[in-house]
């Protein structure tokens, strides 16, 4: 699901940060990566100190965005917005985005309704639509005839979006918080390499130049 879609679930954006720190931090890790695999041929206290200070920054990107995880997993419930004004809002119509996003969120979640699909029966939509049919993303995959009627709700999702949409923005937010811990082992092991590298690397020689 698409933060354009999903962005209107949310009571602030401030949520989708923890994401963009971690996508950072793995973006800054994939050219760490590559920087170190140039380190492999070519021998230059430049590059490995450049290296060392990717790294740590690497660690200070995902060290916030495991604590910014962590704050609102704890406060997870309200950072989402109330699911009842969306769906009152919903038209049906595909120009409107807040309808797409309520489609889209039924059909990947595989929920309908907030709680459950009778609380479509108190949307303006199901009355203006003559009081038969919950919107089509309502229905069960598994049954290719189900057209959304209500003399047919075993056709439909049982449950609500509401504890669906939670429970995907704890799984990620829970997978960012325990990232970083695996990413720390790892930073750990490739800074004791490179520092076992740096000190058996030999001390150049300098000289004085003359004045003449």
């Amino acid at each position: 699901m698409e933060y354009r879609q999903s962005s209107c679930f949310f009571s602030h954006i401030y949520i989708t940060m923890p994401a963009i720190l971690a996508l950072a931090s793995a973006a800054l890790l994939l050219a760490s990566g590559c920087l170190g695999s140039w380190l492999s041929i070519r021998d230059s206290t430049f590059l490995q100190g450049l290296f060392v200070y990717l790294l740590v920054v690497v660690f200070c990107l995902e060290s916030m965005a495991s604590a910014l995880a962590y704050f609102h997993s704890t406060k997870l419930y309200s950072e989402i917005a109330s699911l009842s004004g969306v769906f009152q809002n919903y038209t049906g119509s595909s120009q409107d985005s807040s309808s797409q996003a309520v489609d889209t969120t039924q059909k990947q979640l595989q929920c309908c309704g907030v709680h459950n699909y009778r609380d479509w029966l108190q949307t303006s939509w199901f009355n203006q639509t003559g009081g038969r049919y919950v919107p089509h993303s309502c229905c069960n995959s598994t049954f290719t005839s189900c057209k959304g009627t209500l003399d047919q709700p075993w056709q439909l999702y049982t449950q609500g979006c509401q504890v669906k949409l939670e429970m995907a923005l704890q799984f990620v937010l829970s997978f960012i918080i325990w990232s970083s811990p695996v990413v720390f082992l790892v930073e750990l092991g490739v800074f004791l390499t490179v520092a076992q590298l740096m000190r058996d690397q030999p001390l150049r020689e300098y000289h004085v130049l003359d004045k003449n």
